[in-house]
């Protein structure tokens, strides 16, 4: 298995430099020359199987030739051996053949767990078997940067720096990030908002002698890697709702495009996917687009779902690549006239493709608290403001036979609830509370570095505090 760049100047390159390279080296995303696809039978096969069986499965396609099934098998069992739910992703019913696929039972209690835990080992392995160092620089708008610094604290080969905005992640979100005390883990409060650290991880990546002097490497979602194990949920809830033998439908709460993606790779590998809804809160530029075939960066808005406050949906650039016929150069084009303008366009073959699978809803705070409510009313559930705009587009998208009603319909809960205690006591009057194993989490010590959103200040904070 090989991969290539979306901008058409890197690779084919292996999977092992794909995950330490995260970003092209021309500035694009990796995916791989083709896709690896099961047949039906292949699909049947696996129903019945446990998570970590048919994690194996998936992911040795994208790994072949690198990492083997006993290997991987190894991998994939240490990766979720700590989960807190027997079958690692449970789906529990909602309502009109509409099911939560629940993503919180790892470390951190957000969906991002099920693919950091496996990716620290993946680092692990490849930097061993190397000989090397690397410096992980990472970008949250909350969710990724506690599941990475839990999985790669204390790596011996890793020094983890996580920037997030200052005052626009969740207490809860900046304590699980904070009172990581280990060694070469270090989160660092920037003052700006999450597309102004996403900005700064893009700009040390393109500078090539930093970013091999120093060994930079990426765990947001910009780095194949981090979508892979995400495939494999999308597999499991569809196996158990009758796939392969009929389709399923998946709405996604999503801010850069990343967890969605990785549903449409599923269905690239045969997985019967009839619908993918693309859930937006009130920075809706994913949603515009699916509805004018534009792309447009506007002003964050600061919402009650705080990890979906994007405005640059870096992910989108993968399917952009497969919409103009995997044409590297159309890409890059595009994305010099994003970077300079702030917006692009398709044209209407590349819209109509899009929307053959994709659809596009919103929700403002108004609406998050309104799905908190009537789903607490509806089912018992308490969910996360996230989770909230998954489920509400799910509710519209059978409301409006976009999704028909023999077509099972999974939306994915990001979140643990008590992530988000002050939406959820705004909508239920109710504060839930945290699991066991993070109830004292406000009580524990906490550090953290700040910094301005300048390029050449961050580098030079990596720089004086990495190990090595």
């Amino acid at each position: 298995m090989e991969y290539i760049s979306t901008r058409g100047q890197d690779g084919p390159i292996g999977f092992d430099d794909a995950l330490l390279s995260g970003l092209a080296r021309d500035g694009g995303l990796y995916l791989p020359v083709e896709w690896p696809r099961l047949s039906h039978d292949e699909w049947a096969a696996l129903k019945g199987k446990s998570y970590q069986e048919i994690a194996t499965e998936i992911m040795i396609r994208f790994t072949d030739g690198e990492i083997g099934r006993d290997e991987m098998m190894a991998m994939v069992t240490d990766t979720y051996a700590g989960f807190s739910h027997d079958t690692v992703a449970p789906v529990v019913p909602v309502a009109d053949n509409i099911h939560l696929l629940e993503l919180f039972h790892g470390p951190t209690i957000a969906f991002k767990d099920y693919a950091m835990q496996f990716l620290s080992r993946a680092f692990d392995r490849a930097l061993a078997q190397r000989g090397r160092r690397a410096v992980i620089l990472g970008a949250t708008s909350g969710d990724t940067g506690s599941a990475a610094l839990e999985a790669f604290q204390g790596r011996d080969f890793v020094d983890i720096f996580i920037l997030f905005p200052e005052g626009r992640v969740s207490p809860i979100q900046q304590k699980q990030m904070t009172s990581i005390m280990a060694d070469g883990a270090f989160a660092v409060a920037v003052k700006g908002d999450f597309d102004a650290c996403q900005d700064a991880v893009k700009a040390l990546f393109r500078d090539l002698e930093f970013r091999d002097r120093v060994g930079l490497s990426a765990i947001n979602s910009i780095n194949w890697a981090r979508l892979m194990p995400q495939i494999v949920y999308y597999a499991t809830s569809a196996l158990a709702h009758g796939a392969p033998e009929r389709p399923v439908a998946f709405s996604v709460p999503t801010g850069n495009f990343g967890n969605i993606f990785a549903g449409y790779a599923a269905r690239q590998m045969g997985l019967p996917i009839s619908r993918l809804i693309c859930a937006s809160n009130r920075n809706d530029i994913l949603t515009r687009f699916f509805e004018s075939g534009t792309m447009e960066r506007r002003s964050v808005e600061p919402s009650l779902s705080p990890s979906m406050d994007i405005q640059v949906s870096s992910n989108f650039e993968r399917l952009l690549f497969e919409l103009l016929g995997r044409d590297g150069a159309a890409v890059r084009e595009q994305m010099q006239v994003f970077a300079s303008t702030g917006r692009f366009s398709v044209d209407d073959t590349a819209l109509d493709a899009a929307r053959g699978l994709f659809s596009a809803f919103r929700l403002d705070d108004a609406g998050i608290l309104d799905e908190i409510r009537t789903t607490l009313d509806e089912t018992g559930m308490v969910i996360d403001p996230h989770s909230a705009v998954g489920l509400a587009a799910a509710r519209a998208a059978r409301r409006d036979g976009l999704v028909d009603a023999e077509t099972p319909l999974i939306a994915l809960a990001c979140a643990h609830p008590a992530k988000f205690p002050d939406a959820v006591r705004d909508a239920v009057g109710q504060m839930p509370p945290l699991p066991p194993h993070l109830a004292d989490l406000m009580e524990r010590d906490e550090r953290m570095l700040t910094a301005s959103d300048d390029t050449a200040a961050i580098a030079t904070l990596v720089d004086s505090k990495r190990r090595g």
